[in-house]
């Protein structure tokens, strides 16, 4: 008999141990999911996983719901949507304002990264066209960038359409002998760019940081009129004064943002997500795994979370 308690006490002591050093889901404070928006570039997807590994190790249940980059805002409104990694200042500060300013939407914060989203050209194109990287220089060289299929017009291969940006207002609103080409893809904008770097073939592309290309690439951002807020919401300001958007891209903080409803349900994941700090050079180096060394994603995010462990662990507490 005191062999059969000692016995079951051992067990609950084993027990204990288990349920204090698993990620423990009764830690967490609902089993529901915490469902994250997913978009279509890398490091949108590999932070986003990142940070549901780290729940995971929590004790939350965790979903990943591929998003559209505009219309997630609805979505987190709502709360069909909890958690978005990435919100870029360059074209979507809009929608957090106006997500923040409706009360249904919360700040978690900024990632530590710094968000550049211009049009963007390899040096030696300045070599053929050398006033840039001033703006007014496009329209003289727009036949150096032009394509059959533009020509007189020069061709800029603007990112997927519902990234934003309102490149093609200001193509209007600047004058720029320009057809904006919406890649499909995040994959095929780049493949594009890469093909045309390899040749030295004239490219004009929707570049942004951080990313591998910049860190690749020797090249250059466009310089337009410098953004002021005033540029999106005054048709006075700058340089056309019939017309918006007549600057260049806001440059700035990448934020994470969450439905308001996930500080409530599931507070401690709230508070986590908060934690969560990478930077562009951190950022380039994943990227690089996943866009040019062919890595998927889900092994570059198993390789992130064993080398940084005392890291992320510092997130949720353990």
């Amino acid at each position: 008999m005191g062999n059969l308690k000692t016995l079951k006490c051992s067990l609950a002591v084993v027990s204990l141990i288990a349920l204090s050093t698993s990620g423990a889901l009764a830690e967490a404070e609902s089993s529901d999911p915490i469902r994250f928006a997913m978009n279509d570039w890398s490091s949108q997807l590999i932070n986003s996983r990142i940070m549901g590994s780290v729940l995971e190790q929590a004790g939350y249940n965790v979903e990943y719901i591929q998003a559209d980059g505009a219309a997630q805002f609805a979505g987190l409104k709502r709360g069909d949507l909890h958690v978005q990694m990435e919100v870029w200042s360059t074209a979507q500060a809009h929608l957090r304002e106006e997500g923040l300013s409706s009360g249904e939407i919360d700040d978690l914060g900024e990632t530590g990264m710094a968000a550049i989203e211009e049009w963007w050209y390899p040096t030696y194109m300045k070599e053929l066209c050398p006033e840039l990287p001033d703006w007014q220089a496009l329209n003289d060289c727009a036949q150096l960038f032009s394509t059959p299929e533009t020509a007189p017009r020069g061709r800029y291969i603007g990112a997927p359409v519902n990234w934003g940006g309102f490149d093609d207002e200001r193509v209007e609103a600047l004058d720029l002998d320009y057809e904006v080409i919406h890649a499909g893809s995040d994959a095929a904008m780049f493949a594009e760019l890469q093909s045309a770097y390899e040749r030295k073939a004239p490219v004009l592309v929707w570049v942004y940081a951080p990313h591998w290309v910049p860190a690749k690439f020797d090249g250059e951002w466009i310089e337009f009129p410098a953004y002021e807020a005033a540029c999106y919401d005054d048709p006075a300001w700058g340089v056309n004064p019939d017309m918006r958007y007549d600057c260049g891209k806001p440059r700035g903080p990448i934020w994470k943002v969450s439905w308001t409803g996930v500080k409530d349900k599931w507070p401690g994941a709230f508070d986590a997500i908060g934690k969560f700090q990478t930077d562009n050079n951190e950022q380039a180096q994943l990227i690089t795994m996943v866009e040019i060394d062919g890595v998927p994603i889900e092994e570059v995010v198993e390789k992130w979370m064993a080398e940084n462990e005392d890291r992320w662990r510092a997130w949720i507490g353990q």
